[in-house]
């Protein structure tokens, strides 16, 4: 295994996929929810995030290319999601218990767009588009695994936060992070709106 090409790719993913960054918007999500629940909703939105980086991994440019869909279109679509979650993180709506599912919240958007976003699938493609035989290979899955065990572990063990910021912390952490969110989804959709600008001015 190339230790040199594990190393690329493990900083490139976990600074993409930025767990400490994570930390208030999980929170914000499940903080209503039981300890048992939060831990459910953790291991959830880290394995749908490693499923779905892995598909694009094999066949992203392949299904992408089948759906005759761009990437900024991807990166688009994730912003888009961002900030519907915003919004309800900015109005309350998210605090309301009957309204909460562990799955769903776990799915979207923590799995995905937050964790496998269009950053990290788009890294994750070119990787193994540069790969050079099985050994190549051997390193970004490794690197790949290694940096959602890391991203489970930090969502794992956030949950004695929630216990230092009792539900007036917890509020403002949600309204913080809703915030944060509708950030993150204008740059997604900036960015996406650019690269269709550069694309399209390109082919004229």
């Amino acid at each position: 295994m190339d230790a040199k090409l594990f190393g690329e790719v493990f900083v490139t993913l976990l600074v993409i996929t930025d767990p400490p960054g994570m930390m208030p918007i999980f929170l914000a999500l499940t903080g209503p929810m039981s300890a048992r629940d939060r831990h459910r909703a953790a291991w959830q939105a880290v394995a749908l995030a490693l499923g779905v980086i892995v598909v694009f991994a094999v066949a992203g440019q392949t299904l992408l290319d089948y759906l005759h869909v761009d990437l900024p279109a991807l990166q688009a679509a994730g912003g888009l999601l961002l900030v519907l979650v915003a919004l309800e993180l900015l109005t309350g709506k998210a605090d309301d218990p009957s309204q909460q599912s562990t799955t769903n919240i776990a799915l979207v958007p923590l799995g995905t767009p937050l964790l496998a976003g269009p950053g990290a699938i788009v890294a994750t493609m070119l990787f193994v588009q540069q790969a050079d035989g099985a050994a190549d290979v051997t390193a970004i899955a490794a690197a790949i695994v290694a940096v959602m065990v890391a991203v489970w572990v930090v969502l794992r063990f956030s949950g004695g936060i929630v216990k230092v910021l009792r539900p007036g912390g917890i509020e403002v952490l949600t309204r913080i992070a809703g915030l944060l969110l509708a950030a993150i989804a204008v740059q997604l959709i900036a960015d996406a709106i650019a690269a269709f600008v550069t694309q399209y001015a390109s082919l004229t």
